[in-house]
This record gives C-alpha cells, sequence and structure tokens, in this order.
C-alpha cells in the first residue's frame, strides 16, 4: 500500500497484519481522487481512519488539515506510525476513541469540515437496521460540521445499498469489484 499521487506520492504505508482493517486499495482510492479532483486547502475528517490512508492521501495532495479518527488499536499503531513517518503530525490530528463517541460531541467547530471520509466495516452499513442507524447517527453529526458543498464519500460493499443521510445529496456511486463508493454533497 503506498500514496498514490501528491507531495507524498509512492511512499509507503504501513497496515496492521491479519484481516481486521480493511485498507482502501490503491485502485480505489485513485479513482476516488480522480473523481473528487482538486482538495487543495481543505479540511478533512476521517471517520473509521484504520491506516489513515485516504486522509493521507488528501493531505499529499493538499489538504490544509485531516482529523483521523479510529478506535482499534492495532489499526492506530499504523496510523501513527504512518503519519509519523510522512511528517504529517502538524497537519493532522488523531482521536482514538469510537465514531460515535466523536461525533455526539464533535471537537471541532461547526461547520468547518470541507471533506469527510466514512470507511466503516462494511457489516454496519449492509445489515438494513445496521445501516440505517449508520445514516441517522452521521447524519446528525455531518449537518453540524459539514460546511455548505462540502462532500462525503462512503466506502461500503457494493452488494449494499448506502444509506440516506438527512441534509445530504447522492451524487453517485461507484463499484469497484467487492466495493463500491458513494458520493454525497451538501
Amino acid at each position: 500500500m503506498r500514496v498514490i499521487a501528491g507531495s507524498l506520492g509512492g511512499r509507503r504505508l504501513v497496515a496492521p497484519p491479519g484481516r481486521e482493517t480493511r485498507p482502501t486499495s490503491d485502485r480505489v482510492r485513485e479513482a476516488l481522487f480522480s473523481i473528487l479532483g482538486d482538495v487543495e486547502g481543505l479540511t478533512v475528517l476521517d471517520l473509521y481512519a484504520g491506516t489513515g490512508a485516504l486522509g493521507i492521501e488528501a493531505l499529499s495532495r493538499g489538504a490544509e488539515h485531516a482529523t483521523f479518527v479510529e478506535q482499534a488499536r492495532p489499526a492506530l499503531r499504523s496510523l501513527r506510525q504512518n503519519l509519523s513517518a510522512l511528517d504529517l503530525a502538524p497537519r493532522s490530528r488523531v482521536l482514538a476513541a469510537p465514531v460515535e463517541r466523536v461525533l455526539a460531541a464533535p471537537p471541532w467547530p461547526e461547520k468547518t469540515i470541507d471533506l469527510v471520509f466514512i470507511d466503516p466495516p462494511y457489516a454496519a452499513v449492509g445489515v438494513p437496521r445496521r445501516g440505517a442507524d449508520l445514516g441517522q447517527s452521521l447524519s446528525r453529526a455531518l449537518a453540524a460540521s459539514l460546511r455548505p458543498g462540502g462532500r462525503v464519500v462512503l466506502e461500503h460493499a457494493s452488494a449494499d445499498v448506502a444509506p440516506v443521510f438527512s441534509g445530504l445529496q447522492i451524487e453517485n456511486t461507484r463499484t469497484y469489484g467487492d466495493s463500491a463508493l458513494s458520493f454525497y454533497v451538501r
């Protein structure tokens, strides 16, 4: 796994051993950022960050700051190691807590986030009740945090329908093998 493009293009990223963390593949990240286009100067929130690959890619491509939210200890070790190795600590913040708890009382000012990456365990989206719960809990937090015109990218299993986020309009969904990316705009 590596950073695809930008000032850190080609640099390697570490991931924890095993299958607990499912990093977004290089191919999917390349497609995602091709669709997003310019991220220069944006403030990014990377939820269920894992290794931090999505937020790090945004920082490499000129995003101003990224906040990473992750609770799994092996993923946190990899995330912190990646940020340290790439000298990204001054432009990033790591919150070691469950996403739901962070979003219940966001530690950033309202309407300051430009771009949100959401890459939850696929089971959180795929089970109808859990997918609806995810949509409801994230809707409230995103409404308070996202700037007008801000964008959200949700990675989920291609077999699952992306949840509805109130206050956000789904732009499109792209499928890449077993993974899908759903793009929303406020």
